[in-house]
């Protein structure tokens, strides 16, 4: 599948890339083995070990009496004063994971952070054929399904400003981005239909905070061969419900 998300930079390191992912699922996950780690960023075991022993060397991690690492001294104030990410993360695993019971395809949460989004929860299903977690992946936000449901939110004019200085290879058509917002306004979710990965669809409808406003997306996503169109409005249904439930637990 074709993977548009933000392009990493021309001179990246894999290893620096693998130990900043680490670092990020420790602050957002807490506690996790060698094993785990190794499998979640695909690496071997060995390697995944190197990798925790310099996050530990610099004290961005410690290692636990069960030998599992944890955030060390450098997250620490993070992980203790929990960021709002963290506690709707925490808040929304849950229901992401009766969503993927329920549909039998793969869920996620996403954040805006400028003109970017941020996946900062996933559940894949359990079927072979699937869409894999896209958890601490970053993306244009206007070719994500989540993005294009936070972009709605924004006055017309915040979203142009957004935009206001070109970025090659980012930058949308300003007249289908504000066509594609004025549908998404209008139906309250979000079809994305290959826009963010080729082979891939996806639908989402907003999550809203304890004060109302929007603070993520809830999507689903499901190879394109498994797409029917007469789907979307079960799919739409389950995801509102599941969202309603989530935002009863932020209010809570």
């Amino acid at each position: 599948m074709d993977k548009r998300f933000k392009a990493p930079p021309p001179y990246a390191v894999a290893s620096v890339d693998n130990a900043l992912r680490i670092a990020a699922m420790l602050q957002l996950e807490g506690p996790l083995t060698v094993s785990e780690v190794a499998e979640r960023i695909g690496v071997a075991p060995s390697t995944a070990h190197r990798l925790l022993a310099m996050l530990v060397y610099r004290d961005f991690a410690v290692q636990d009496a069960n030998r599992a690492y944890r955030v060390g001294p450098v997250l620490e104030l993070a992980a203790h004063s929990q960021s709002a990410a963290s506690k709707l993360r925490a808040a929304a695993l849950p229901h992401l994971r009766r969503l993927v019971d329920l549909l039998d395809e793969s869920v996620n949460l996403t954040v805006r952070t400028g003109d970017t989004a941020r996946f900062i929860a996933s559940v894949e299903c359990s079927q072979a054929l699937r869409v894999g977690s896209r958890e601490g992946m970053v993306f244009p936000v206007h070719q994500t399904t989540a993005g294009l449901l936070l972009l709605a939110e924004l006055p017309p004019e915040q979203v142009d400003e957004l935009y206001a200085v070109d970025k090659p290879g980012e930058r949308p058509d300003p007249a289908e981005l504000r066509a594609d917002l004025a549908r998404v306004r209008r139906s309250g979710f979000a079809l994305n239909q290959g826009r963010s990965e080729r082979g891939v669809v996806a639908v989402g409808v907003p999550v809203h905070g304890a004060d109302g406003v929007v603070v993520a997306g809830l999507s689903v996503s499901m190879p394109s061969v498994r797409y029917r169109k007469d789907q979307l409005p079960t799919l739409v249904a389950a995801l509102r419900t599941t969202a309603a439930a989530l935002e009863a637990d932020l209010r809570g």
